[in-house]
């Protein structure tokens, strides 16, 4: 999947500045000033050096947006592995998401105190330490402390990669960095189910986070020889300690309460219902504070132009959609349809197929388009295919699981990069990194709390379904026990395992409802955050505006 970013649009500024002077050297609010002056741009790379240093820095983008998609098809193998229900297994995902998101934020901050090239590799190997961490876990807290400390280190690698890209080639080829980027970024969804469905069938689960240690370490040694004498200066900016305090408060209680909301009975649990509080409260506290702050940790006064608003309220809410739908669909394959792991992983590879062979078209089409048109075009393709998922069966061959996923690389080719350039369309440059920093932190912790909405939206439904279709199975009724007659007699079994026969038909079946629920869910709010889109300004811009799309 594509991955996230705060580097916004970088290269807007490309003609005039340089990199670290336009993404990075700004502070994390767009009420701070810059620095008065900055050191001249080091020259583009050349030749060899310039081929491996691309390597590289693709390799960290790659190890990170991997680890978005390869966890997916190996939850239920964790979950049985350390004791769990898949339901509880699926917190690997939403606390990497969670903690990721908190993180974005921070990165122009801990750039201008650390310096963009230490920080970078700093976190390449922190990143690799964590994913030691997860590989070693013997238990699920163990395993989501690791999570936590991986997404909160993961944060400054996909910015940073972009702007690094961005500073090592000639301005007039900055759209050929993106490219090579962005191909990196979308060839993670594609390897990542199918990657991490072979590991975990082949060898072990831990293995999906064992093998970013030899990646990351050579792109961590790759980078600091290469770059080290590249490094952007630094100073000691300030930091909105309360911003960024309320920031973890009210993100982590609404995490951990949407995670164990099922388990505890929701608001019939004392523990959620402090939860629920704790994150209202520290919400809204957040929101009068980064209002009135002077360099806020997030600068909401973003939100008052409405390309802003309609641009990030609706990739966020499609992203989350769309990212809590990409977690259920293997987990039903491997639960249900009894499809293995490196299986479920192949079935859901080809989503990034499209986006590959779209991407360059993309880069040509939208300089000379209305993004809101495109953006449309995408909304309605995503409806389509989850429409066509709605219509799933029990019986379902894997070429109909394969065609909607491969059709749903078209709008994801048609969808990140039209809805960043709305974003950040009119805003100067001093505001570009913050409102790119904004807008990927809301759609990053969308992503965390859709694969929570869509997991206990699918159990709650399952629920009804099963509590509908067993309505009338009694031993009271003569049809339900003529339907057990009949099942002993054509299969030979005793009434128990006729009974366990049905009752297993019934799970399976009120699974298979319950998703189609959430399918038709999904294909709907598409269609209904079309108008987000419309109540914003017209904007054109290539993929250099578009930058903080991944």
């Amino acid at each position: 999947m594509w991955s996230r970013s705060n580097a916004g649009a970088p290269a807007r500024e490309v003609r005039g500045t340089s990199i670290r002077e336009n993404v990075l050297s700004q502070p994390t609010s767009a009420a701070s000033s810059a620095p008065a002056s900055a050191p001249p741009a080091p020259p583009p790379l050349q030749g060899g050096q310039l081929v491996l240093a691309t390597i590289a820095v693709a390799l960290a983008t790659f190890m990170n947006v991997l680890d978005t998609s390869i966890a997916n098809v190996a939850i239920p193998t964790i979950s049985g592995n350390l004791g769990v229900s898949v339901d509880e297994g699926t917190w690997v995902i939403t606390v990497f998401a969670a903690a990721n998101a908190v993180s974005i934020p921070l990165t122009g901050w801990l750039t201008q105190r650390i310096g963009q090239i230490k920080l970078f590799v700093g976190a390449i190997l922190m990143f690799v330490l964590a994913s030691w961490l997860c590989g070693i876990a013997p238990t699920l807290p163990i395993l989501l402390l690791a999570r936590v400390f991986q997404g909160a280190v993961a944060g400054p690698l996909i910015p940073l990669s972009q702007a690094i890209l961005l500073g090592s080639y000639p301005k007039e080829k900055a759209s050929t960095a993106l490219a090579l980027w962005a191909m990196t970024a979308t060839v993670g969804p594609i390897a990542g189910p199918a990657l991490g469905g072979w590991i975990t069938d082949s060898y072990s689960w831990s293995w999906i986070f064992y093998i970013n240690i030899p990646v990351g370490l050579f792109a961590a040694g790759v980078t600091w020889m290469i770059y080290r004498t590249r490094e952007s200066s630094t100073r000691k900016p300030p930091i909105d300690v309360v911003g960024l305090g309320l920031l973890i408060t009210w993100v982590a209680s609404l995490q951990i309460m949407l995670d164990k909301g099922k388990d505890l009975d929701w608001f019939a649990s004392p523990v959620i219902v402090v939860l629920g509080i704790t994150a209202l409260i520290s919400f809204a506290f957040f929101l009068v504070w980064e209002l009135t702050e002077e360099n806020p940790i997030v600068d909401l006064r973003l939100f008052r132009e409405r390309n802003f608003l309609g641009g990030t309220i609706a990739i966020s809410v499609a992203y989350g959609v769309f990212f809590g739908n990409l977690v259920l669909l293997p987990q039903w394959m491997q639960e249900y349809l009894n499809y293995r792991s490196v299986d479920a992983g192949l079935v859901t590879a080809p989503l990034g197929i499209f986006a590959v062979i779209l991407a360059p078209v993309m880069g040509r089409v939208l300089p000379r388009s209305d993004a809101r048109v495109i953006s449309t075009m995408a909304f309605v393709g995503f409806a389509i295919v989850f429409y066509m998922r709605s219509k799933y069966v029990i019986e379902i061959d894997t070429w109909h699981l394969v065609i909607p996923t491969l059709l749903q690389g078209i709008p994801m080719a048609l969808f990140f990069v039209p809805l960043t350039s709305i974003i950040l369309s009119g805003q100067p440059p001093s505001k570009i990194p913050a409102a790119a920093g904004l807008s990927n932190f809301v759609r990053v912790f969308c992503g965390a709390v859709g694969t929570s909405v869509a997991g206990n939206a699918w159990n709650n439904r399952t629920v009804l379904h099963h509590e509908r279709l067993t309505e009338r199975a009694s031993v009271d009724n003569p049809l339900f026990n003529q339907q057990i007659d009949s099942t002993q007699s054509l299969l030979h079994m005793n009434t128990q395992s006729a009974h366990a026969l049905f009752d297993f038909t019934v799970n399976t079946q009120a699974a298979m409802m319950g998703l189609n629920d959430i399918f038709y869910v999904s294909a709907i709010i598409f269609i209904l955050i079309i108008p987000l889109i419309w109540i914003t300004r017209p904007a054109k811009g290539g993929a250099q505006d578009a930058a903080g799309a991944h």
